[in-house]
């Protein structure tokens, strides 16, 4: 079977082309939008980014000979200066005579202009998150109805050859020749074969020989199969459940965290949602806040909010929780938790978090991510040099088995390598570690 695919490509460019094209280049441009991540607003990740190649991750490999080695014969129109017979110097460091492309005739380094291109949104998205996973995706059920398949709806008279259902209709055949009587192969050949056997002049033969003739016209006119025997399989269309997930996104909004805390947060935040929204088919997310109390806010309240007073974890734990008991059952929903904080919280609230994360949010969740920012002078991602009261708390949690994964960021650009830290595929963090 040949298939054709007429549909015209996007844009009047060559689709085929362009994805030959971006096989070839796929390591050198995912490494440039990675590079190009470090200096875009994570917003606009998910937008159409126009990405730069270094001219030589484009070339094609190719034979030739060694301009410096082996014996050449060239013609040298109008020489004035040698004659047959005399010999050539070989140009200093055995090279050739002139510069290469984009190399001067002195010997300078490569100009050559980078080559540049302009990246789809979905191309964009699919090499910056292509190595990476989230852990235990694979969830207990699937929930949400949004999208539509097919599924076998018994018979119909009508449709498509490639449907036909062929059982169906012989045994409707079947049915139809038994209650007409229409005579079987067996019964005309055994007639057959008796008026064979009489001679010419017996009286019964005139009998047979009509009887004969009537069976074949009956057998004519009731067909082994009629068109009022087909039967197609049918098929409709049927709402099929799809994955579905919630991000809680938990931050310490007290008069400790500064703007720049707060917006490395949000970066953290934005990259998580476009992660999970590659992921699954509905996403929700719930904004909860705290100081010494939790709330449930929207989004833009979230950021843009700043109140006063002490830090107390432990309340938005429980926040979550009554979320979590009154709309989103662990075994209906994917249930992924990020949460900011400057590391501080008050000493006695430590046994009270550490319980609610061991007893109800780690068992519930797929994963728990702790995101601890700091000002944007302070030491680099991964380096702990002061241990606040709550990296304390989840430390302890981590050592003893719990799935809470824990990362410290004080500048934009640590965003994206701990992000792909806290959700890398398991050989690249080996290969990482190692």
């Amino acid at each position: 079977m040949h298939i054709v695919d007429r549909r015209l490509n996007p844009g009047g460019k060559s689709l085929a082309n362009r994805q030959r094209f971006l096989r070839r280049v796929k390591d050198v441009a995912q490494r440039a939008v990675r590079e190009s991540a470090r200096e875009k607003d994570i917003k606009d990740l998910g937008k159409d980014g126009r990405v730069s190649v270094p001219a030589d991750g484009v070339r094609e490999p190719r034979f030739s000979r060694q301009p410096g080695s082996g014996l050449q014969d060239h013609i040298l129109p109008g020489n004035k200066t040698y004659v047959e017979g005399d010999r050539i110097e070989r140009p200093p460091g055995g090279g050739g005579g002139g510069g290469g492309a984009g190399e001067g005739g002195d010997g300078s380094e490569n100009s050559e202009d980078a080559f540049q291109f302009v990246l789809t949104r979905e191309e964009f998205l699919e090499l910056f998150l292509e190595d990476l996973e989230l852990p235990d995706l694979a969830k207990r059920r699937l929930a949400v109805v949004e999208s539509e398949g097919l599924r076998r709806a018994g018979y119909t008279v009508t449709g498509s050859p490639a449907n036909l259902a062929l059982t169906r209709t012989l045994r409707n055949s079947m049915s139809r020749r038994i209650a007409l009587k229409r005579p079987k192969p067996d019964e005309l050949a055994a007639l057959e074969a008796r008026i064979a056997e009489l001679r010419e002049g017996d009286p019964v033969l005139p009998d047979l020989e009509l009887s004969l003739e009537l069976l074949r016209e009956r057998s004519k006119r009731i067909p082994y199969v009629d068109p009022i025997d087909l039967r197609y399989r049918r098929f409709e269309p049927y709402p099929r459940p799809v994955a579905q997930a919630v991000m809680f996104c938990l931050m310490d909004v007290s008069g400790s965290m500064t703007e720049h805390m707060k917006d490395l947060a949000k970066r953290f935040y934005i990259l998580l949602h476009i992660f999970l929204t590659r992921r699954y088919r509905h996403v929700e997310i719930v904004f909860i806040r705290h100081t010494d109390r939790a709330t449930e806010v929207d989004e833009e309240t979230f950021f843009s909010s700043r109140e006063t007073g002490g830090t107390l974890v432990s309340s938005a734990l429980v926040e979550m929780k009554r979320v979590i008991t009154e709309r989103y059952d662990p075994n209906d929903w994917n249930i992924y938790a990020a949460q900011a904080s400057d590391g501080d919280n008050v000493s006695s609230d430590g046994p009270t978090a550490t319980e609610l994360l061991r007893s109800h949010i780690l068992p519930a969740c797929q994963h728990f991510a702790y995101l601890e920012v700091g000002d944007e002078n302070g030491p680099r991602a991964g380096f702990v040099e002061h241990r606040t009261t709550l990296w304390r708390t989840y430390e302890g949690i981590a050592k003893s088995g719990g799935a809470i994964a824990m990362r410290k960021v004080n500048h934009r650009r640590e965003i994206y390598p701990v992000f792909r830290e806290l959700f890398g595929r398991k050989d690249a963090r080996a290969e990482a570690e190692a």
